[in-house]
Parts: structure tokens; sequence; C-alpha cells
């Protein structure tokens, strides 16, 4: 990885931060990008003790225009492009018919919209370097969720892109990775929206329990350095994704009972 030049989304905390440090170490050249560019900055200013290659870009990806413009930044500034990792991401928690639509929209427009138009404007230079893409989806993009359709939904769409693209450009040298981790300590559940699209808050889980975001980040450049396909993790993201190729209906009442068991869960 070193020398190369690697663009992070939702680069601010939890698996994106992660990512950048992990990619400074092995001396790459990073664009970390988010909504927050006071956290950029210090984020920036950690990193720059490893490489003195990076590049902090304000970036809602959520904008067709934020993104074209992240990418633009970075090739002005590097001259191309090896990797772009769409990790950017929101979740929700409520039952579909007490959600707002707009909920499930801002899901959407941030999970699915912002890894097209990232993938679709940095293309061209990943085509050129014969780079990666990678996506960082969620054992939720292999099976739904309840109390997350948004959730869902944007992620199996988000994986459903990738795929096309990685056997569309499959005789041109693309690597196209989907990575799902299982739960992982970070903030996206206290930054999950409720039913009418406020924050949810505190967590509804024992986060000391689940994977740290620097283990999930280490797995994802390690699949990224040997180019796999696919990249599912924890144990028990492992068993969900294989027992519902075969037993859907019995995985139905199994996630149900295990996701009602939530503090306050939306439904029992």
């Amino acid at each position: 990885m070193k020398d190369k030049v690697v663009i992070i989304t939702g680069a601010s905390s939890g698996i994106g931060e992660a990512l950048a440090k992990r990619f400074a170490s092995l001396g790459a050249k990073v664009v970390i990008a988010a909504r927050n560019i006071e956290k950029l900055n210090k984020l920036a200013d950690e990193l720059h003790q490893d490489t003195k290659d990076v590049l902090p870009v304000k970036t809602d990806v959520s904008k067709e225009a934020d993104c074209r413009n992240l990418i633009n930044e970075t090739v002005i500034k590097f001259g191309g492009i090896d990797v772009l990792i769409n990790n950017a991401g929101i979740s929700m928690r409520a039952l579909f018919e007490n959600t707002d639509l707009e909920v499930i929209r801002k899901l959407m427009d941030v999970n699915f919209w912002g890894t097209v138009y990232c993938t679709k404007f940095a293309l061209p230079h990943l085509l050129k370097s014969k780079g990666s893409v990678a996506g960082v989806s969620s054992i939720a993009g292999y099976k739904g969720l309840p109390g997350r359709a948004g959730y869902s939904a944007s992620k199996f769409a988000m994986q459903g892109f990738l795929e096309v693209l990685r056997i569309e450009n499959m005789k041109k040298g693309l690597h196209v990775l989907i990575a799902c981790p299982g739960f992982t300590a970070s903030n996206i559940r206290n930054t999950a929206l409720s039913a009418d699209g406020s924050m949810q808050g505190e967590s509804p889980r024992d986060e000391d329990k689940m994977m740290s975001a620097g283990e999930v980040a280490q797995h994802i450049v390690k699949a990224i350095q040997k180019r796999k396909d696919r990249l599912t993790l924890t144990s028990q993201g492992k068993l969900t994704v294989t027992l519902n190729k075969f037993f859907p209906k019995f995985m139905d009442k199994m996630v149900y009972n295990h996701m009602a068991k939530e503090p306050d869960s939306p439904f029992k």
C-alpha cells in the first residue's frame, strides 16, 4: 500500500477513522472524507505522524456535487486513485409502519447513492490504475433485519450495485470488494435515526462485546491487499449468511427473536 492513493468516506469516526490510520501506517497517501471538517482536520494531524500525504475533504456523500469534488480534489493533489472505500453510512431503528418515508430516503441517499456517486466519478481513474473499489456493507445486506428496513434495503442495493460493477469490469483489472462486518463497536447506532428522523442517542446493544473498528479495518485492508471479492466478519455474521442460504424461514424466526431482545426494541 505504500504510496497508493486511498480515498475513505465516512472517515471522521469508527471504521473509517480506523481504516485511515491503518493505511497511513502502511505509507499510503490518504484522502479522508466526511461532513465534519473539524474532525477530519484533527484526524489529519494524527495521520501526519505516519505519512505526510493526507488530504481532508469536507464531503456529504448524499450530494452528487460533493462526491465529484472529492474525486477532483484527490486527482489534483495526487494525480490518480488506487483505492476507493465507500464507508460512509447511517442506520435506523424503527418499525417500517411507523417510519417517516424521509428516513428511508435519507438512508438510501447516504448508503446507496453515496456509493454510486463516488464510484461513478472515481471509476475512470480506478480503471487506469487497475485499482480497488470497496463497499463497507453489512450482514444486513444479506439478511433483512427487523426494525432496520431502510438500512437493510440500502445495503442490499449497495451489494447488488457492487456485484454488477465487478462483473462488468472483470476483464479490465478492476478489483471490487464487498465487506460485511457483523455488529461492530462504532457510533453508527448512536447516530441511527428513529421513526421521525431524530437521532437515537444511546446504543441499544452492548458495544463492549462487539468486534472493534480497528479489528474490522485490519481485515478490510488485508482483503484489499489480497483482492478478495467478499469479506464476511464475526462468527455470528458468517453463520447468519450461511444458514440463510439453506434455511431462510428458520432464520427469519431466529433474527426476529435475536433483535427483539434489544433494550426498548420496537417489536416483541
